[in-house]
């Protein structure tokens, strides 16, 4: 995992400003090259092939810079014969000669996380995103080009735009907590969708089409609960195990839940030596706290289990440090607890492997049985809420689903389009990028898609409970995970710690100029709210007195909350 930047279109000088944004993405080096009509920059995270993976990376005539892993790169080199020409152990390098071979039917091919330029030795240019979006990558078209970053950040220090907000993604990103499809909360400045590759010439945009993430061509799995339970323990064995490929030493975020516990068991299964995990736990009265179960689970699985505590001095602490760091925000107060965690893993790990992605694609969440109910039983649409009948609009365009799914796979398509990369994967993302550590995500792989979306949604969801076959499954592989037992869900206290400055944020809010515009009765809201309205206002007040105002994050603090 890394930073990317650069200029296609023509060489510009501004990119080594860029790239220079982004070192925290890449502590281990940068590269910067101008080539004929592209400048390219690479900072550097190192994690496969320590010595000969640096970027850009030349072979076959071709040139590519990356962000993220490559997990497949050694079934490609078999399989298509490269052994023999390979000049490096790079997960990039087998995409250049299969670029050579056929274009660019070679990105199908890939099995990652990955955002990426390469430019052919046909002259045609390449940006590309990873099916899921759990890689980043930003483009904005000028005078001079189009530049494509990591970071909206990169395109702030070098000059190239000025940090402008998009009012009608940040009503998004304030009825939703994060903003839909490619749209930024910045003008002139937009992601590549996920799984979008576009084709590049003299500067433009000419051609492009999107990946899904369910592979083409799959059968749908099939046979009882046995043979399922035995097809679900390969895939996933197979995707922790590719995950896991590393030079660097990796471990695990572990809650009290069942998917960062599944992928526990098959990590503990796979390594010899115990496996490192993180749990956060809250010190604050009542607070839902998974420490007790993640350590039961560590046990049993014999983890080198680590715990880090979360209290009302961190909150205030690590707030204006997230708010700086996410300059695409996502309001999700889960942003606090991955942050802490990624602070107590630095120094240790490099790659860290959690459980993103297992509700969306095994039916998790209360929403999909509420989707699944009659309305007279208290069913209602697996969509959120808003008060503004726009802004719903926006989303339903967003996550209109492809025909011929059932009410669940329909519900599980909206979030894969919207909530997974708009916010749990951007969240991943620059929290642990800002600490010089890669995030991986294997139940977001093609094959673990490929199997449990296509899935009968009675192995799904079946009366009180989601992800039915997956907690059949981990009740036989890690019995003290307890599968069945009845969660306390995920929370974070924010309401108990905000609370005693409520009063005086309320009274400061009318102050931010982008509330104020966007949402002028937000001191009111603020005064009347719980926790669940207080976060949001709270923490786009500060984000927005450093991305948009220019306040460093002690500044922003202060002057929303007070000291």
């Amino acid at each position: 995992m890394c930073g990317i930047a650069g200029q296609l279109g023509g060489a510009d000088a501004r990119v080594p400003a860029m790239i220079g944004a982004l070192t925290h993405r890449g502590p281990d080096g940068v590269r910067v090259e101008d080539m004929a009509g592209a400048s390219l920059a690479h900072a550097r995270l190192s994690i496969i092939d320590l010595e000969g993976g640096w970027q850009p990376l030349h072979a076959a005539g071709a040139t590519v810079i990356g962000n993220g892993e490559i997990y497949n790169y050694r079934e490609l080199a078999r399989d298509h014969g490269l052994a023999d020409v390979l000049a490096t152990g790079s997960d990039f390098e087998p995409l250049l000669h299969l670029y050579a071979r056929e274009g660019e039917k070679a990105f199908a091919r890939l099995r990652g996380m990955y955002a990426l330029c390469l430019i052919g030795a046909d002259g045609r240019a390449w940006l590309a995103r990873d099916p899921f979006g759990i890689k980043p990558l930003y483009i904005m078209e000028h005078s001079g080009g189009l530049a494509f970053a990591s970071e909206p950040r990169a395109f702030f220090a070098a000059g190239l735009m000025q940090a402008v907000l998009d009012d009608e993604a940040a009503s998004e990103l304030l009825a939703f907590n994060y903003s839909l499809g490619t749209r930024t909360v910045f003008q002139g400045l937009r992601r590549l969708a996920p799984g979008e590759v576009v084709e590049v010439r003299d500067g433009r945009i000419v051609s492009g089409w999107r990946q899904a993430f369910l592979p083409s061509g799959g059968t749908k799995p099939s046979g009882d609960e046995a043979v399922l339970l035995k097809q679900l323990d390969a895939v996933l064995e197979d995707s922790v195990k590719v995950h896991q490929r590393s030079d660097v030493p990796y471990g695990l975020f572990l809650s009290g839940g069942i998917d960062s516990a599944a992928i526990a068991t098959l990590m503990s299964r796979l390594n010899e030596r115990p496996v490192t995990a993180y749990t956060c736990g809250f010190d604050a009265p009542g607070a839902a706290d998974e420490r007790a179960q993640a350590e039961r689970v560590a046990r049993a699985l014999d983890l080198d289990w680590r715990e880090t505590r979360f209290g009302e001095a961190e909150f205030w602490r690590i707030l204006p440090e997230v708010a700086q760091a996410l300059d695409d925000p996502t309001a999700d107060y889960a942003i606090l607890p991955t942050w802490k965690l990624a602070e107590a893993a630095r120094g240790t790990l490099k790659v860290v492997l959690t459980g993103e992605g297992g509700d969306e694609l095994f039916g998790g969440y209360g929403r999909y049985r509420r989707a699944l109910r009659p309305a007279w039983l208290g069913g209602r649409p697996a969509e959120p809420r808003p008060d503004d009948p726009a802004v719903l609009a926006r989303w339903r365009a967003e996550a209109r689903p492809p025909a011929g799914l059932t009410r669940l796979q329909q519900a599980q398509w909206a979030d894969i389009a919207t909530w997974l990369p708009g916010d749990l994967l951007l969240k991943l993302d620059r929290c642990l990028m800002a600490h010089g550590l890669e995030g991986r995500t294997p139940f977001l792989d093609p094959a673990v898609a490929a199997f449990a979306f296509p899935m009968p949604d009675r192995m799904k969801v079946r009366g009180r409970y989601g992800k039915w076959l997956l907690r059949t499954w981990l009740e036989r592989a890690c019995p003290a995970a307890e599968p069945w037992a009845r969660k306390q869900g995920f929370t974070v206290p924010v309401a108990g710690w905000i609370a005693p400055r409520a009063e005086q944020i309320a009274q400061r809010l009318a102050d931010v100029e982008a509330l104020r515009r966007l949402r002028p009765q937000a001191a009111a809201e603020f005064r009347a709210g719980d926790g669940g309205v207080r976060w949001p206002l709270l923490f786009f007040a500060v984000w927005s007195r450093i991305h948009l105002d220019g306040a460093n994050p002690a500044e922003a603090l202060e002057s929303v909350a007070g000291g």
